[in-house]
């Protein structure tokens, strides 16, 4: 069992952790959606539309795409404008954003999607921040284990309730 497939099943029912050591912060977030994947994809990858049903976005524009750029402000530092790209991209199954001047600090966060096999999908995010300057700025960087639970709730909600209208 890698690191990461370990921190996803402690990361279960909407419930975040984070794990930390001198060099590196990951925090994830799993939960169970009652909705299609195409649902929950469909709402992960339409930036415009974010701040909407998302509690955690103040704005966000771009695309969401491989190769798309995407420029997010959240209500963890609303002051603060996020450029992220896209670096990963697999429809309907996994993307990454990332950002930063690796490998003095850089930040991915990852998306899985896994269906269920009965009607749900298993939603995941996870972050991790790292790199060598991380430990001079790890003291200033919040804890996001609550904005992930919040995250993840408003995704359930938001695609639970398009799920029942289709």
């Amino acid at each position: 069992m890698t690191a990461t497939t370990a921190l996803q099943s402690h990361a279960q029912n909407g419930k975040a952790i984070a794990v930390s050591n001198t060099f590196k912060r990951t925090t994830c977030v799993s939960i169970n959606i009652q909705a299609p994947n195409e649902v929950v994809w469909a709402l992960l990858t339409n930036a415009a539309d974010f701040p909407r049903w998302n509690s955690t976005i103040v704005s966000m524009h771009g695309e969401i795409k491989k190769g798309g750029k995407v420029k997010l402000k959240s209500t963890l530092d609303s002051k603060r404008t996020f450029k992220l790209k896209v670096t990963a991209f697999e429809p309907e199954r996994k993307m990454i954003w990332a950002d930063g001047m690796a490998p003095f600090f850089k930040g991915t966060r990852t998306y899985l999607l896994s269906p269920t096999g009965d009607g749900r999908v298993n939603f995941t995010m996870e972050e991790t921040m790292s790199g060598l300057m991380f430990p001079l700025a790890a003291k200033s960087i919040p804890d996001f284990k609550e904005s992930f639970e919040q995250y993840a709730a408003d995704l359930k909600k938001e695609a639970e309730i398009i799920s029942t209208i289709k």
